[in-house]
């Protein structure tokens, strides 16, 4: 196993995020790592959880990671929150990201999940990435 393309990995799903004008637009450029502190925007993206299981074998040490990318937004419905989502997923689903080590295989959708927050709406995508260290 390595768990040595972590950072390599998180640095290209954020990038393809922050970089893509189109989800810019509908979240203000409120794109982070991290859930903003202090007063909360309207409506932000964050990089979420992530679980990473063994995938080495003979010819390369790979892993696979389960990661989340969260929209929450404080409009009445969802719908403005799904919009955003709908579009993380395009960027995401099945793509080839350029990391800085190692190499994307694969990466898919998973799950989703949409749910009330007080007065916020969230919602809870997560992908798969298999990523494999190469010489």
């Amino acid at each position: 196993m390595t768990y040595a393309l972590t950072d390599a990995l998180q640095r290209a799903v954020f990038g393809a995020l922050d970089q893509d004008a189109t989800l810019s637009a509908m979240v203000g450029g409120c794109i982070h790592d991290a859930p903003p502190e202090g007063a909360l925007p309207p409506i932000y993206v964050t990089l979420g959880e992530e679980r990473v299981r063994a995938r080495s074998d003979q010819s390369a040490l790979a892993a696979e990671h389960d990661f989340a990318v969260i929209v929450v937004s404080d409009q009445p419905g969802f719908l403005q929150a799904k919009t955003a989502a709908s579009r993380i997923s395009d960027l995401l689903d099945e793509v080839d990201l350029a990391m800085s080590r190692g190499r994307l295989v694969r990466c898919q959708f998973r799950r989703a999940q949409a749910r009330q927050r007080r007065e916020r709406r969230e919602i809870e995508i997560w992908f798969r990435a298999f990523v494999e260290d190469v010489a």
